[in-house]
């Protein structure tokens, strides 16, 4: 009689509550002579909303896109739930399952409907048949309050509802990160609002996001810290109460001035 047992499934083990979700080591990028990053750190805990801000070319967005395996770290270390994926390309789109993705400018298939764009990921990479991705299209159209829209067009969509669909989508695969990279830059002022409302709802929910953003209503309101950085470099981390009021070195309190007044 054969008593062995059965091997553990090596995910058994629960990660660590206490340990970072994201955790980002001397992480430095290079595109040919121009340093883009320069050993920077950044840890992420379950369900906290972090802002990246920092004025133009500081390295915000290529910070993001490391992270997310979409432009690979030269040197350093990118650690998520404990596993490290800095240079886990092949391995990339299994990690973009649980770390989300929104950009500037939605990159949504225009000869899908937005049903159709949040379905396509949950059907090719899930497994999930028609029907059920599509209740879950539904559900998230919903949840981005645009819940008449799942039959439209992205051309029939304005700018935000074309983001908020992004942003359904993204939420299909059930993510355990969401990064945004300057999702109401491409918006009209009138649309940024209903976008940031959306991104605010989930960090309340306790969605674990990090947010590139020049929008300070909305770091106020949503984020949990705030990370500045200047010249490929993180120069500041503060809890937003404190970034905001006034405890922050003078090359953050410079660029604040410059963006609030």
């Amino acid at each position: 009689m054969n008593s062995a047992q059965p091997e553990t499934p090596m995910t058994a083990e629960p990660f660590p509550a206490a340990a970072p979700l994201l955790n980002v080591v001397d992480v430095s990028k290079r595109f040919g002579a121009l340093q883009v990053l320069k050993n920077c750190s950044l840890t992420v805990q379950a369900k906290e909303t972090v802002v990246l801000i920092g004025p133009s070319g500081s390295g915000k967005s290529t910070l993001l896109r490391c992270i997310n395996l979409l432009s690979p770290a030269d040197t350093g270390g990118i650690f998520f739930r404990g596993e490290d994926i800095t240079h886990e390309m092949k391995d990339a789109p299994r990690i973009r399952r649980e770390i989300g993705m929104v950009f500037q400018n939605f990159e949504l298939f225009q000869h899908l409907t937005a049903a159709e764009n949040i379905m396509l990921a949950p059907m090719k990479v899930l497994g999930m048949s028609r029907a059920d991705a599509h209740d879950v299209a539904v559900e998230l159209l919903g949840k981005v309050h645009i819940p008449d829209k799942a039959d439209a067009y992205p051309d029939e969509l304005s700018g935000g509802q074309q983001q908020r669909v992004a942003i359904a989508r993204a939420l299909a695969m059930k993510p355990a990160v969401m990064l945004y990279d300057e999702p109401t830059s491409a918006l009209d002022p009138e649309m940024i609002r209903e976008v940031l409302d959306v991104m605010a709802e989930l960090s309340a929910e306790g969605m674990t996001s990090i947010v590139v953003t020049h929008e300070m209503g909305f770091a106020r309101r949503a984020a949990d810290r705030i990370v500045f950085m200047e010249s490929g470099e993180i120069v500041e981390t503060a809890k937003a109460d404190d970034f905001f009021g006034g405890t922050v070195n003078a090359r953050a309190r410079r660029f604040l001035d410059q963006i609030l007044h």
